[in-house]
C-alpha cells in the first residue's frame, strides 16, 4: 500500500472504471440528490463509556467457561487415554470410565455457568421476545448453558475402548449442550 504515491491504472481497474461510468450514464438517480435514509439509532454516552472499560463481566466469564472446558477436556481426554492403555478388557475399561466420570468434579465450571444462566440477560441487556415472554435467542440458541456432568464426559470420550486408544474422542459438544457459545445445542425456552 503506497500512501502518497500514485500508481498506474491495471487493465482490470480500466475495465471496472469503465463499466461504472457506463452504470451511472444510465441511472434514473444521476444528478438528483439521494433522500435521507434516517436511523433507529442514536448512540448514547453511556454506550461510549462502556466501550473504553473493555471486556465485560459476561464477557471475562464466557471466557472464564471457555477456558475452564478446555482444561476439563484435555485432562479427561489424557486420563481416557491412559486408562484404556492400561485396562485391557473392554468391560473392565468401560466400568472405570464410567465410575471415572461419574467422580469427576465440575463444581467451579459448573458455577460459573450457574452465574452465567442467573445473570448474562441483565448484564448483555438481553431484548425480550414479546411473543414467548422469554429473552430472545443468540444465533437462534439460547442463552442458557447446560451444566457439565458424567453424561457430557460420555458424550465426548466414550465408554469404548476401541475409542480410547483410536483417538476418536470427540471435542465438539454433544446434543445435551454444555460447553460452546451461547449452549450450543441447549434448547431451552
Amino acid at each position: 500500500m503506497g500512501q502518497g504515491a500514485t500508481r498506474p491504472e491495471t487493465p482490470r481497474e480500466r475495465h471496472e472504471r469503465e463499466v461504472l461510468e457506463a452504470d451511472l450514464a444510465t441511472s434514473p438517480v444521476r444528478g438528483t440528490p439521494l433522500r435521507q435514509r434516517l436511523r433507529n439509532f442514536r448512540p448514547d454516552p453511556e454506550s461510549g463509556v462502556r466501550a473504553l472499560g473493555g471486556p465485560t463481566v459476561w464477557m471475562r466469564r464466557l471466557r472464564a467457561i471457555e477456558d475452564a472446558v478446555g482444561q476439563h477436556e484435555r485432562q479427561l481426554e489424557a486420563a481416557w487415554r491412559s486408562l484404556a492403555g492400561e485396562l485391557e478388557d473392554p468391560a473392565r475399561f468401560a466400568a472405570a470410565w464410567q465410575e471415572l466420570a461419574g467422580n469427576w468434579s465440575f463444581a467451579e465450571v459448573n458455577e460459573l455457568i450457574e452465574r452465567h444462566n442467573r445473570n448474562f440477560p441483565a448484564e448483555a441487556r438481553l431484548a425480550m421476545d414479546p411473543r414467548t415472554r422469554d429473552f430472545v435467542r443468540i444465533n437462534g440458541r439460547s442463552y442458557l448453558r447446560e451444566p457439565l456432568d458424567a453424561r457430557w464426559i460420555l458424550g465426548r470420550f466414550p465408554a469404548d475402548r476401541e475409542a480410547a486408544l483410536g483417538g476418536v474422542g470427540s471435542t465438539e459438544p454433544p446434543e445435551s449442550g454444555g460447553a460452546g457459545a451461547y449452549g450450543a445445542g441447549a434448547e431451552h425456552g
